[in-house]
């Protein structure tokens, strides 16, 4: 049977409430009480609709990832050379630190690591991200004439993946290891494929 309107509304508010929580005051701040009271609705309706918080806060990031997948994939799926892409992609992460998605992200992490039914849950967002990455990257490398023996799009998949989340813990940190001249340089490597590409084609 489908949702009615009100309970629609009322996990929308809930949700929307949980994300908001999330990002000020971090998930040991996350009450049922603070999350109905921003919610604005009854307290009863947090465990009637979502059975646990451990399963509000899941779904609050489910929620928050999937928004912005959308947004990945209409960007890897234009029409503008891989390379505006890339860039694209990171001018992203800056938005999504000030979105609040990356401490989102961190704090369920968080959560999961002595929670193993969460972090199932937590690792197929991260799936998730990946997924996305595969298909972007091994066309892209593709367009720019890479040599898939020394550059397997598998590989810097999980490259690119794994630097992603070292720049979103860094910037949540308040720390900054060189990640301006890293992107720099990848630029510059980028660029470098497609002169490349240009000049023997």
């Amino acid at each position: 049977m489908a949702p009615t309107p009100a309970r629609q509304l009322a996990t929308a508010s809930l949700l929307d409430a949980a994300e908001a929580l999330l990002v000020d005051v971090g998930h040991a701040g996350v009450t049922v009480r603070a999350l109905a009271e921003r919610a604005g609705v009854n307290q009863g309706l947090v465990h009637y609709y979502f059975g646990s918080m451990e399963e509000v806060l899941l779904q609050t990031l489910e929620r928050f990832t999937d928004r912005l997948i959308e947004r990945q994939e209409t960007m890897y799926a234009g029409e503008e050379p891989f390379v505006e892409k890339w860039r694209m992609a990171m001018r992203y992460l800056t938005e999504d630190f000030a979105s609040g998605y990356q401490k989102v992200w961190f704090e369920l992490q968080a959560m999961a690591w002595n929670h193993p039914a969460m972090r199932e849950r937590v690792a197929k967002v991260l799936h998730a991200w990946v997924d996305v990455l595969r298909p972007a990257f091994a066309g892209g490398l593709a367009e720019l004439g890479v040599d898939p023996d020394k550059y397997p799009s598998d590989v810097v998949v999980t490259l690119v993946a794994t630097f992603n989340q070292g720049v979103m813990l860094e910037q949540l940190s308040g720390a900054d290891s060189g990640h301006a001249e890293l992107l720099t340089w990848i630029d510059g490597w980028l660029t470098e494929q497609e002169r490349s590409r240009d000049a023997g084609s």
